[in-house]
């Protein structure tokens, strides 16, 4: 049994409180199947909300089979699923992939168990006949299903659906109501689905009307329209306008037990009719349910996104045009830093005139020499950067919903940030071994190849860490790609490879430019004397030693990766 007593949840409105639930107080048995209906912003999906524990209210609290969730600790995972009203799964993944994938995280077991559990969901819902086909090709009423077949996996003993016939039409807005009415007849299970809608209400076994924050009704729909004092379901919501919310709560309190006996009657009466005995009240604690360990979620989650990306082709098209491209145009200027660097050497003659213009064109050569091969070195480390925002800034905030659902079903935020660092890390080592490699073929590197190729990977690595930090911490991944762009942008005119900045705004800024400290590094800790000298006659800025620059760099990705768990663990479903 599910009962809430005197569920209030407040939140400050300006200078004034604003009740959203205000003494909310119900009791639901065990397999059950109730709805929540009541005009636009009644309250029905925060107290769905509330039950699942997203939402926490100020007052009151949930009792769920005697167990008291607000001393005694809140719903496992695998006892309560959730179907929010936005899309659960990827769209490039298959039904059956998209179950399978669900499964795995939250479920343990062997191949052969996990398969049965997937045909056993897809059978149940209705989904066997269509278990290849993609998500993105999936009607309306199609998807609804998969969100709960997702959900199933688990089998939970409370579901929790919000608004899910929501732009149904009439028929297959039925049918999920016929499936969520089957659903709570089996092991007992306790189905409470959100709705704006007032049809299909005979399959209810139980209807709660809500009205700005207050219980106007809960009992059996064939009391609703005489306690309204209405003819139609449909006439309710005009019929709730006529007097306050405060009214309609405060008379329901005073009628509430005589209803309450008439639907426990016709409660027993249902399953009577079915040749089936109800639920008892309270039933033996379960033995707690396993959540997959921490590396078997790691894998599942990381086999899960190399599926996704080799099935978006426009980000794999993108991905393999930048690993083409971007080489190909810092090559372009490689003949600048390689052929003058031939004619570096000094020059002595008797003709002292002779030696004068000798002079001056060697410092025209070492000006041109060093000009080349330090924006050689800045344009492949800006290009990595655009590389590692492209591989980062979407990649959290583009599916934010979906892992806060996932959360909710107990997966865990370390193996979920695991997936990601992991993932990105393999997309920064083939971007940057193939950036040093394609690069040094055309042009090669004078001085400390490997240490240049280091400070590249770590170029590309702090830029990726980084703005991953921002997906994470971003609401929506329009605003995270716009902020992650502006941290490229201002790469190149705050790394002092232009123009030195002024002392005070160097101090400032400088800590924070990665770009900075990969063209310092590679400069400092990889160039030969020669051309060193050459880079450092025509640059005013500083350079910083290379242990410095790689410290520096290892900070960044550092604080990307913590920023990326700080976020990641934050609930975020607004």
């Amino acid at each position: 049994m599910l009962e809430a007593r005197n569920i209030c949840l407040e939140v400050e409105n300006g200078d004034k409180s604003l009740f959203l639930l205000n003494d909310v107080k119900f009791c639901i048995p065990r397999g059950h199947f109730m709805a929540i209906v009541g005009p636009s912003g009644c309250g029905k999906t925060t107290l769905l909300k509330t039950i699942a524990g997203i939402k926490t209210a100020t007052e009151g609290t949930f009792v769920w089979e005697g167990r008291d969730l607000s001393e005694e600790g809140d719903f496992e995972p695998h006892e309560i699923g959730y179907v929010p009203q936005f899309s659960i799964a990827y769209e490039e993944l298959t039904v059956d992939e998209s179950i399978e994938s669900a499964a795995r995280l939250r479920v343990c077991g062997d191949e052969d168990e996990i398969n049965d559990l997937i045909d056993s969901v897809l059978e149940e819902t209705g989904m066997t006949d269509i278990a290849d086909r993609q998500v993105k090709l999936l009607s309306g009423g199609q998807k609804r299903r998969l969100a709960l077949a997702m959900e199933l996996v688990s089998s939970p003993r409370i579901l929790l659906c919000d608004e899910v016939t929501s732009g149904l039409d009439p028929r297959s807005e039925r049918e999920i109501v016929q499936l969520l009415h089957d659903l709570s007849r089996k092991d007992g299970r306790i189905v409470i689905s959100v709705t704006h809608s007032l049809a299909q209400m005979e399959l209810y076994d139980s209807i709660m009307v809500m009205v700005r924050g207050n219980l106007a009704y809960h009992g059996s729909p064939h009391a609703m329209n005489h306690y309204f004092g209405v003819n139609d379901f449909e006439e309710v919501y005009p019929q709730l306008a006529r007097r306050k919310p405060g009214e309609w709560r405060m008379s329901w309190l005073k009628h509430r037990v005589s209803y309450y006996q008439r639907l426990e009657a016709e409660h027993v009466d249902k399953y009577r009719r079915l040749g089936l005995q109800p639920p008892p009240p309270h039933e033996e604690e379960e033995d707690e349910v396993p959540t997959p360990g921490f590396l078997t979620q790691v894998v599942q989650l990381l086999k899960r996104r190399f599926m996704i990306l080799l099935r978006d082709r426009t980000q794999l098209m993108l991905q393999i045009a930048m690993i083409v491209v971007f080489p190909i145009l810092v090559a372009l200027f490689s003949s600048k830093g390689q052929d003058q660097l031939l004619v570096l050497t000094d020059t002595s003659s008797s003709d002292i005139a002779a030696e004068i213009q000798a002079q001056q064109e060697q410092a025209e050569i070492r000006a041109r020499v060093g000009s080349a091969v330090s924006g050689i070195i800045m344009f492949e480390v800006i290009l990595l950067g655009l590389m590692g925002s492209n591989n980062a800034s979407r990649e959290i905030a583009g599916e934010r919903l979906i892992m806060e659902k996932e959360k909710f079903a107990g997966m865990r935020v370390g193996a979920y940030v695991t997936s990601k660092v992991t993932f990105l890390s393999i997309l920064v080592v083939l971007q940057s071994v193939w950036m040093y490699a394609f690069v040094q073929f055309f042009w090669e590197f004078r001085g400390d190849a490997m240490n240049h190729l280091y400070f590249l990977l770590l170029a590309n690595a702090a830029m990726t860490s980084i703005c991953l930090g921002i997906s994470s911490n971003c609401k929506t991944a329009d605003q995270a790609s716009l902020l992650s762009i502006y941290l490229v942008g201002f790469q190149l005119p705050l790394s002092g490879a232009v123009l030195a900045l002024p002392d005070m705004v160097e101090a400032f800024t400088q800590p924070f430019i990665s770009a900075y400290w990969a063209w310092s590094g590679s400069i400092e800790g990889g160039l030969n004397g020669d051309v060193l000298k050459a880079v450092k006659s025509i640059v005013q800025t500083n350079f910083s030693q290379d242990l410095l620059c790689s410290a520096v760099l290892w900070v960044h990705v550092v604080a990307g990766v913590v920023l990326t768990w700080w976020g990641a663990r934050k609930a975020r479903w607004d």
